[in-house]
């Protein structure tokens, strides 16, 4: 059985008092039974909610990018060295923001890819298209080619340990939300892709996170798509009692 998934991506918000006080409500709430939630915190943070969490069942802390490199003159970044020193299991890679205002490119981040994994961390590789491309009604080939381009250049024991976020781009923060529909359309396309290449082993048994205003109104309706195995959640992870309910959503 695939592993159910609450993911928050904090994105760039909140002082440190505010998200000490999110972070320890969400363990107060508990994640429920069969569900891991992961939070996406900023770099500067991820020391103290990791302490915050350490007690906790099934809740992770995650990162939101990380070099390629190990180490060097990369002045503002952070290397997997670093997430590892302070027991960081999961890093968010390739998010559409990253894609956008920082360049970040298929081949950089299968190198991204390789360097986490190498480091015994866990990718949450996302993916998605723009409105142009989903209005032209090529949205199916364009979020494949991301993959092909990228992870699915790894090996398969590699590909195994990857956590896939679709997101289209056109719902991110925008309060639009592809309907369950179009979801389990993109999640069950990407499934077939990875059992063309990887087996349909591997394929079932990885989790694929829908991206793109998920709230405590949508999620359930989100995650009853048999290829949805959970959600990467922005805004409304930055509220504990709405995301306690997008966690309760399965």
């Amino acid at each position: 059985m695939r592993q159910k998934i609450a993911a928050g991506n904090w994105k760039m918000n909140n002082t440190l008092e505010e998200s000490v006080a999110l972070a320890q409500a969400l363990v107060d709430a508990g994640s429920p039974s069969g569900v891991l939630t992961i939070l996406g915190v900023p770099y500067v943070y991820l020391d103290k909610i990791n302490q915050i969490v350490a007690g906790a069942e099934n809740i992770e802390v995650a990162a939101q990018n990380a070099h390629q490199e190990l180490s060097g003159a990369f002045t503002g970044e952070i290397s997997v060295k670093m997430l590892n020193s302070i027991g960081v299991k999961y890093v968010i890679l390739g998010h559409s923001e990253r894609r956008e205002y920082f360049g970040e490119t298929d081949e950089l981040l299968l190198a991204k890819t390789n360097t986490v994994l190498g480091a015994g961390q866990i990718p949450i590789f996302c993916c998605g298209e723009p409105l142009a491309i989903r209005k032209a009604g090529t949205h199916i080939t364009y979020v494949i080619d991301q993959l092909k381009n990228s992870i699915f250049k790894l090996s398969a024991e590699d590909f195994s340990k990857i956590i896939i976020a679709y997101e289209p781009i056109w719902a991110i923060g925008t309060g639009e939300t592809a309907s369950p529909a179009q979801a389990q359309e993109m999640h069950e396309e990407i499934r077939k892709a990875i059992a063309e290449v990887f087996g349909n082993e591997i394929a079932e048994g990885t989790s694929i996170l829908y991206g793109g205003s998920v709230n405590a109104a949508n999620a359930k309706d989100l995650f009853s798509n048999k290829d949805v195995d959970g959600g990467l959640v922005g805004g409304a992870s930055l509220k504990a009692d709405v995301f306690v309910q997008v966690m309760n959503g399965f």
